[in-house]
C-alpha cells in the first residue's frame, strides 16, 4: 500500500483527522457528510473526496469558521505543531457573534441599506 502522500492527494476525512480539525476519523466523516466543509469554494459531502496541495478549505472549528490552505500533505497524525506546519491559516476565524456585519438578532447588516424600523 502506498503512503498517503504518494499520489499527491489524501482523503478529506483523513486530512481533517491528521490536521487535528476532528478528534476522530468517524467525526471527520460525519462533518463532511453533513455538508459543513467547502473545498475551493464548493460544498463537499463525500468524505472520500481527494484533497491536493494548494487547495483551500473552509470548515467549522468550534464556534469559528476557519479558512486554511493546504501546504503539504501530512503522512501521519502527529503533534499539533506538526499538523500546523501542513497548512496556512488564511482567516482569523472571527466568531459570528462579534462580526460587525451581523446584528444582535442574527440578521445581516448591509452597509448601503437603511436601518430597519424598530417593531
Amino acid at each position: 500500500m502506498a503512503s498517503p502522500g504518494a499520489a499527491g492527494s489524501i482523503r478529506l476525512d483523513k486530512l481533517l483527522w491528521f490536521l487535528r480539525f476532528a478528534r476522530s476519523r468517524s467525526l471527520a466523516q460525519a462533518v463532511v457528510a453533513a455538508g459543513h466543509i467547502r473545498l475551493d469554494g464548493r460544498r463537499v459531502s463525500r468524505p472520500s473526496c481527494a484533497v491536493h496541495v494548494g487547495q483551500t478549505l473552509v470548515l467549522p472549528v468550534g464556534e469559528r469558521i476557519e479558512v486554511v490552505r493546504l501546504l503539504t500533505i501530512p503522512v501521519r497524525r502527529g503533534s499539533a505543531n506538526e499538523a500546523r506546519a501542513c497548512y496556512q491559516n488564511l482567516d482569523s476565524g472571527v466568531p459570528a457573534a462579534t462580526n460587525p456585519s451581523i446584528r444582535g438578532d442574527g440578521k445581516a447588516v448591509h452597509p448601503n441599506s437603511a436601518p430597519d424600523p424598530i417593531q
